[in-house]
């Protein structure tokens, strides 16, 4: 009998410590500052109200079960598990490393950690071949959704750590408002999704920018120029997705 390749463990142990470093980053807190605490200093419009961050509890839920699934002796050969490989334990300690330079205030160093978590999850995203080839319904729950879910949100991360950053180092816009730098942030947001959904009719993904989107507008709602494109743009997504959900099954219908 094949043994359990060891990528798998080494993949379990690194999300459990991942894990752990959120949950010490604010019960401690790390550097006597929580996450939140340090995000409010910076005063940037790309940053949804506070309970959209509740997310990150669905996203570890997702990621637990992805890694107790990838162990179990039925996957063992999961050909789909293999191709993921170390990239999300690369993932992971970027995501860790992100964690301890967000509390320590490294704050350009946090960047690069989050660039090299967005690429990971990119990479394995491509690996399981979201939107293009059927898979097994638990290999969809609990293998695909979990990383379609994660990039959604690390791909809104990565945008809000930019204008974090940018705000740090004092860059003044080219004399363009930070109002209208957050929405030029969102429509790059909104393509980036609406490419995501029509290219993969990706649900998950898609609606993890409709939710943090949503958000920016509920934190923003006295600032209408920010709150007004955020909102259209959650509306537009939505109807964007509905359109690829459609098309998708009318395809499968017509050549099924």
């Amino acid at each position: 009998m094949k043994k359990m390749p060891f990528v798998r463990y080494v993949n379990l142990l690194v999300f459990l410590a991942t894990l752990t470093a959120n949950g010490l980053a604010n019960a401690l807190p790390l550097n006597n500052q929580t996450t939140g605490e340090i995000s409010d200093r910076f005063d940037v419009y790309f940053v949804p109200a506070g309970y959209v961050f509740a997310i990150w509890g669905l996203i570890y839920l997702a990621l637990g079960a992805f890694a107790i699934y990838q162990l179990l002796p039925a996957q063992r050969d999961n050909a789909l598990i293999d191709r993921i490989g170390y990239v999300f334990a690369v993932g992971s300690l970027a995501n860790t490393a992100w964690i301890f330079l967000w509390h320590y205030e490294y704050f350009p160093l946090t960047l690069a950690a989050m660039i090299v978590l967005l690429i990971s999850l990119i990479v394995v995203y491509l690996r399981i071949r979201v939107g293009r080839e059927q898979v097994s319904t638990a290999d969809r729950w609990l293998v695909q959704i979990p990383f379609q879910i994660y990039l959604g949100w690390i791909t809104v991360a990565t945008i809000a750590n930019v204008t974090s950053l940018l705000e740090f180092l004092g860059w003044g816009g080219w004399g363009i408002s930070p109002e209208i730098w957050a929405v030029v942030m969102l429509v790059v947001g909104a393509v980036v999704a609406g490419l995501v959904s029509l290219t993969r009719n990706d649900i998950p993904y898609v609606l993890v920018i409709i939710w943090a989107f949503a958000g920016i507008a509920v934190k923003h709602a006295e600032t209408s120029i920010v709150m007004l494109p955020a909102a259209g743009l959650a509306v537009l997504l939505a109807v964007v997705m509905v359109f690829s959900a459609v098309r998708n099954r009318q395809q499968r219908t017509l050549f099924s």
